[in-house]
Formats: structure tokens, C-alpha cells, sequence
């Protein structure tokens, strides 16, 4: 049994072994469904219900909340996985104008949203269109390093309400971080954990505060054959897990902003 687990850690650990690239077919997919994603939304929210989760977090007693997006999920689209994760968070005393100044703060993300982003800065911005630059690690069992960018375009609704888009127009892993051979690998090459990384916020004022909600669709490579016990926690439980540190985060990072 010992033998059979350092085989098979070896075998994870070894790059070659366990790369992995996105395929055209993938990529389309991953588009398609985006698309889809962007339809339900803009139609909930034009229906007027600006966070979809409201009445549950309220019926929880404002603590967040994380669920599937959509079943199957994570859904299989041959050689690769869509993650869809929806989220919820009441930031009691919080408002809108604070919500969205912490997320249009992207060169302080990096304190906001530590561990997980470990660098960030403001690479330009055009009315309501950011592009910003975020490195991501992203932990459980094994560690791999991230450069992204994103371009996120926020929407008022009223001086109450609002959401945004963020779309990643790049995610490259990077190689041997933090040494002289330091690297960043082509856009869809890597082990393949993350390749793309949409998200949809929303936020509305109400009964004292503001309740916020982000839903998370991201493509990443299949479960290798025979390593599942290792990558599934990756794989499968990674982007539920960021999505909750990330709403809690920015509850404290908006009663942060507003006390200052």
C-alpha cells in the first residue's frame, strides 16, 4: 500500500507526467456556457431580483452561503471540467457604494483577498471597464502559482444596487515561482487546475446592510486515471472553497473600507 501511494505521488509531482492542455473543444465549451450564464443572469436581475440567494441568506442569518450553479457539477466537456459555484453573503451595516469600491480596488486585492492572491495591481481602466493583473496561488496538497488578468465592467442599477462582469483574458501557470528560473507557461499548458475564470457579482442595500452575491464558472483539466484520490480535492473542492473565503473576505473588506 506504501508503495503503491509514493508511485503514484511521484507520478503526480512529476510535471511531464501530469500535464495537461485545454482543447479548442473545451475552450468553446467553456464559452458557450459562459454565455448561457450571462443570459440567466442579466435576465434575473432585469426581472428586478438583483441576488438571487437573498431569502436564504436572510433566512441564515446573513452567513454565507455556497451552492451549485447547475447540474451536473462539476460538468464534464470531454477532456476538461466547467465548475459552476453560487454564493451569498449579508454585510450587515455595509453598502453598495463600499462593495464596489473594494471591488474596483484591485491594486489592494492582494490584501483583501490573501492567501489566495499573492500580487495585484490596476492595469488600466476605461469608464466603468477595468483591466486588472491578479497571481493567484492556489493550495490544497499541491501549490501552483497563477498570472491572470481579468477584464470586469460594473453596472449601477440605482445608488442602491449594481453588479459586475469579470472575465480572465489570461491564466498561465508559472514555473519554478519565486526563483531565477521563473517562468510562465503559454495560456492553456500547465497540470491544468485552472484555465479560465469568469465571475458575476451582484449587490443590493437593504434591511441594514448589503447582501452580495458571486457566482463562479471556471474550466480546468479531467481527473488523471488513477489519481483521483489526489486531484479530486483539487479539482472538485478548490473552487467551492475559494468561493466562500472570497465572499467572507470581502465582507471584512468592505466594514474595513467604510471605517477608514
Amino acid at each position: 500500500m506504501r508503495t503503491s501511494l509514493f508511485l503514484s505521488l511521484l507520478m503526480l509531482l512529476s510535471l511531464p507526467l501530469f500535464a495537461a492542455s485545454v482543447t479548442p473543444e473545451s475552450a468553446a465549451a467553456f464559452q458557450a456556457y459562459d454565455r448561457k450564464v450571462e443570459h440567466e443572469i442579466r435576465a434575473r436581475i432585469g426581472a428586478g431580483q438583483v441576488v438571487a440567494l437573498r431569502e436564504r441568506v436572510k433566512r441564515n442569518g446573513g452567513k454565507a452561503i455556497v451552492q451549485s450553479g447547475a447540474e451536473p457539477n462539476p460538468n464534464d466537456v470531454g477532456s476538461a471540467y466547467i465548475h459552476d459555484w453560487l454564493g451569498a453573503i449579508f454585510i450587515p451595516g455595509g453598502t453598495a457604494a463600499g462593495v464596489k469600491a473594494v471591488l474596483q480596488d484591485f491594486g489592494r486585492h492582494k490584501e483583501y483577498y490573501q492567501p489566495e492572491v499573492i500580487d495585484s495591481k490596476l492595469l488600466s481602466k476605461n469608464g466603468d471597464v477595468f483591466h486588472s493583473a491578479l497571481r493567484l496561488r492556489k493550495k490544497k496538497i499541491l501549490t501552483v502559482i497563477l498570472s491572470s488578468e481579468y477584464t470586469t465592467r460594473f453596472t449601477d442599477l440605482s445608488p442602491r444596487a449594481g453588479y459586475s462582469i469579470a472575465r480572465s483574458t489570461k491564466m498561465s501557470e508559472v514555473e519554478n515561482p519565486g526563483t531565477p528560473d521563473e517562468r510562465e507557461l503559454p495560456p492553456g499548458e500547465g497540470q491544468g487546475f485552472l484555465w479560465n475564470l469568469n465571475s458575476y457579482w451582484s449587490w443590493e442595500e437593504s434591511d441594514g446592510g448589503v447582501y452580495l452575491e458571486c457566482r463562479a464558472i471556471s474550466l480546468s483539466r479531467d481527473v488523471p486515471t488513477g489519481l483521483g484520490w489526489v486531484v479530486n480535492p483539487i479539482i472538485r473542492d478548490l473552487p467551492k472553497e475559494s468561493l466562500e473565503a472570497t465572499l467572507l473576505n470581502t465582507r471584512k473588506a468592505v466594514l474595513f473600507f467604510q471605517k477608514r
